[in-house]
C-alpha cells in the first residue's frame, strides 16, 4: 500500500493535515482527504502544490498563495 503524508504549507510553516492519507480528491472549493481509520478532512480553499511520490508527501497550499 501506498500512502501518503499532506503536508499544508502556509506563511513560510508546514503542518502536517494527514500521516496515512489513501486518498486525496480536488474539489472545487477544496481538497477533500480520507485516510484508512479516521473520518475524511476538507481543507476548504488548497490547491496540490506538490506530489513527491518516492518520499510520499502531498503538499498543499491556501488559493491564493504563491506556489
Amino acid at each position: 500500500m501506498c500512502q501518503m503524508r499532506v503536508v499544508l504549507e502556509q506563511d513560510g510553516n508546514e503542518a502536517v493535515v494527514a500521516e496515512s492519507a489513501s486518498q486525496l480528491e480536488v474539489c472545487e472549493d477544496g481538497i477533500r482527504i480520507s485516510t484508512l481509520f479516521e473520518e475524511p478532512q476538507f481543507i476548504r480553499g488548497a490547491a496540490v502544490r506538490a506530489i513527491d511520490f518516492l518520499n510520499g508527501r502531498v503538499t498543499v497550499i491556501r488559493k491564493g498563495e504563491k506556489a
